[in-house]
């Protein structure tokens, strides 16, 4: 069933990671299967076996053709660096090539103690599993580089967190796993040919262009591309309402895609210092805060790479920190240019930023819900809509607004419909919401009933659409259920 596996990370030289067979677990089953993911991975499903699949994806069986490593990285965690981190759970079966001709990263994550595990369990709970399926799937459908779900195992276990909780194995899809901790891994030891060679991997993986150019051009080019996209990415998240949690340097994929879904949640009442973590206590991850991290990120990696950019260190260091200093331009372009869409705006004009940034300060002023204040604004394109002010625990700000807003469109040059269309294909109306994320994780957990994660699974599908009957998928949690604080499960 599964396809070929092309093993290019096991194939470099053993410092690079610890090999490892996943763990056994007691009594896989398998509780949730991403079949449009699998035909994209060339999957042949006509050999589709349940049993079998659930050997295979909570690790009791490695499929033919793979070799099973834990890899090797550091990373500065809550701006601490760790030396050695590693995969301390989880394990890179290998890589396939997918229909579109995309190598891409298979890894099970839960799969027993690894040699990089320091003394944890090595195991994944299922809370976190089902959490990271919802949540990387639905920011997949909603347009943001990602992370992908493939499988979700349950093994017939109990891991031990802040209480038992049963096991689970998730199996994840990845353009990469390299991170910036990566490189760090060997930058903190010296050993600048791993550098070199993981630079290389990158460029050719990730940034082909990037191979016809000289070394004194290369590597250069490399910090400048990952900068653009972790750019654009946060400024995604940022128009999603979307908090990451644990934005540590090991949680930065050099392929500008959003990876692991620790204590992450969208946020419903609009505030630019919300935060989640329950690790994060001195809100260091807060939502306004993460264009700074992803930069301070950035940094890092450039550090990483000062060997690579030129001969002499101070030429090195200038140009690295001429990259870094052009992140924060780079990022408010793409900022801007997700809250131009949002707002149902596509000519530019000067005054943009401020009419997006005043809508910002009337929701947090009204207390709105961030997602359905901006999906309900496309109803309120003529004239007050009264679903919109209902988000508003008090609407003078926006009343002063609005009229800004409506006199801007007016100079599109479009009709009104085409704008409110082109606003609801922007702006979803269903996203992973913490309290049904936390109802749907009970069912499982406590009942062993999957029917409501299923359920939710097939509405975040289909973000932007408008799905009758199921109106209580757009909600904000009512009062007794509002969730203030989450947790990663390692």
């Amino acid at each position: 069933m599964f396809p070929e596996f092309t093993l290019c990370y096991a194939r470099l030289p053993e410092h690079f990671f610890e090999r490892f067979d996943p763990v056994p677990v007691t009594a896989p089953r398998l509780v949730a299967f991403n079949r449009p993911l699998a035909e994209e991975l060339g999957f042949d499903l006509t050999r589709f076996d349940e049993a079998r699949a659930a050997e295979w994806f909570s690790g009791n069986a490695v499929p033919q053709g793979a070799e099973p490593v834990a890899q090797a990285y550091a990373g500065h965690q809550f701006g601490h660096f760790n030396p050695r981190l590693g995969d301390g759970r989880a394990v890179l079966l290998g890589e396939v090539t997918d229909r579109e001709g995309r190598l891409r990263d298979i890894q099970l994550k839960g799969a027993g103690m690894t040699p990089f595990s320091r003394g944890a369990d090595g195991r994944a709970p299922l809370g976190p599993v089902l959490r990271e399926y919802l949540v990387s799937e639905a920011m997949h459908r909603l347009g943001v580089p990602t992370t992908r779900a493939l499988a979700a195992v349950t093994s017939g276990e109990r891991v031990f967190r802040r209480v038992p909780e049963p096991g689970a194995v998730l199996t994840r899809v990845a353009a990469t796993h390299l991170r910036v901790g990566t490189f760090q891994y060997f930058a903190a030891r010296g050993d600048h040919e791993a550098v070199r060679t993981l630079a290389e991997m990158a460029i050719e993986r990730h940034y082909p262009p990037l191979v016809e150019l000289a070394d004194s051009e290369r590597y250069q080019a490399l910090l400048e591309a990952v900068a653009a996209r972790q750019a654009a990415l946060v400024a995604k998240w940022m128009g999603l309402g979307f908090i990451h949690g644990v934005m540590n340097t090991d949680n930065c994929a050099i392929s500008g895609e959003t990876i692991d879904y620790g204590p992450c949640a969208f946020m419903e009442a609009y505030s630019p210092t919300m935060v989640f973590s329950s690790i994060d206590e001195q809100g260091r991850y807060a939502f306004r805060n993460q264009p700074w991290l992803a930069q301070w990120n950035l940094a890092r990696f450039a550090e990483t790479l000062i060997p690579l950019l030129d001969p002499d260190q101070k030429r090195a260091v200038e140009k690295a920190t001429a990259v870094i200093e052009a992140f924060e331009p780079r990022y408010k372009a793409e900022w801007l240019a997700v809250f131009r869409a949002k707002l149902g705006l596509v000519k530019e004009e000067e005054g943009d930023r401020a009419l997006a940034e005043a809508f910002l300060d009337a929701l947090a002023a009204g207390r709105a819900d961030f997602t359905l204040g901006f999906r309900r604004l496309a109803e309120a394109v003529e004239e007050d809509a009264p679903p919109l002010l209902a988000l508003f625990e008090s609407d003078g700000a926006l009343q002063e607004w609005l009229p800004r807003w409506r006199e801007r469109l007016s100079r599109e040059g479009v009709g009104m419909e085409e704008v409110a269309a082109w606003m609801n294909a922007i702006n979803p109306l269903y996203i992973p919401r913490n309290h049904q994320v936390e109802r749907v994780i009970a069912a499982a957990a406590e009942h062993d009933d999957f029917a409501p994660f299923a359920a939710l699974t097939e509405v975040l599908a289909e973000p932007f659409t408008e799905q009758p009957g199921r109106e209580a998928y757009a909600q904000p949690a009512p009062p007794t259920e509002r969730v203030f604080r989450t947790f990663c499960g390692t």
